[in-house]
């Protein structure tokens, strides 16, 4: 690479973005060198970390977020964390496909990385990827985890907004969760609000965040009832994620 690409992504250049994300996946010395270069124009961007159980429909509630944020003028960058294919050790690229309708996009930048066997729900070079996009002018930055359940804590490292996914019926044990992530997520959303069961869950998480003792000026998380098929929810959550930012930024914890 050898320093050709810092100029590139600072233009926005999804080329040389992708060629130096391909770098950093591989460990590269040169990408390394090119991160050198980007990283003193990071730092704008906004995180926001989708985790969840398989199946709890993430990626389809990305998708809104995608098309809500898009049409507040808002440019947006994606990183979809996939299992990895156990012949080539890419991405098996299950949620990009989902969002295929939001690839074309000037202003969208969906890319998917491997997890090769990292631990968490995330992937090694899912921070190199952040600083990339984050150099291309991207406002707000989504990472959707690989869904892998309770040990997926990591995204609450890299993420100012965490959002962690629950369903009805589909084992989700806040009971059996409480140890885990429920202490890092600044949002709960219930999807497939629609099926029964989802007041229980609401219920349930009422009661245990009632439990919790809040510091004056301390954030509270909330919970919002999503149907992604539909959207229905979809602008309430990400008013909700905006409102945590203003957050963030008003008591300066950004």
């Amino acid at each position: 690479m050898k320093m050709e690409l810092v100029d590139k992504i600072l233009a926005g250049n999804v080329q040389a973005a992708s060629r130096l994300i391909r770098g950093i996946e591989d460990e590269a010395p040169d990408a390394i060198e090119e991160l050198n270069g980007i990283y003193p124009h990071t730092g704008r961007a906004y995180i926001v970390g989708v985790t969840g159980a398989p199946g709890a429909g993430k990626s389809t509630l990305v998708d809104n977020l995608i098309s809500i944020f898009a049409r507040g003028n808002m440019a947006v960058g994606v990183i979809a964390i996939d299992p990895t294919s156990p012949f080539t050790g890419g991405a098996i690229l299950g949620d990009r496909i989902r969002m295929q309708q939001h690839s074309l996009g000037e202003d969208v930048f969906i890319r998917s990385l491997a997890t090769r066997g990292w631990v968490g729900g995330l992937s090694k070079a899912t921070l190199g990827t952040i600083h990339v996009m984050d150099a291309m002018g991207k406002g707000i930055i989504l990472v959707e985890t690989v869904g892998s359940g309770q040990i997926e804590i990591d995204i609450a490292k890299v993420a100012d907004t965490t959002l962690l996914i629950l369903t009805p019926g589909a084992g989700d044990d806040i009971q059996m969760m409480k140890a885990g992530i429920l202490e890092v997520a600044d949002i709960f959303v219930i999807n497939k609000a629609d099926r029964d069961g989802a007041d229980n869950i609401k219920l349930e998480l009422e009661i245990m965040l009632g439990m919790r003792t809040y510091h004056p000026g301390e954030h509270k998380p909330n919970i919002v009832l999503t149907e992604a098929t539909s959207g229905k929810g979809a602008d309430e959550l990400a008013d909700e994620i905006l409102k945590h930012r203003d957050f963030l930024v008003s008591s300066g914890e950004l």
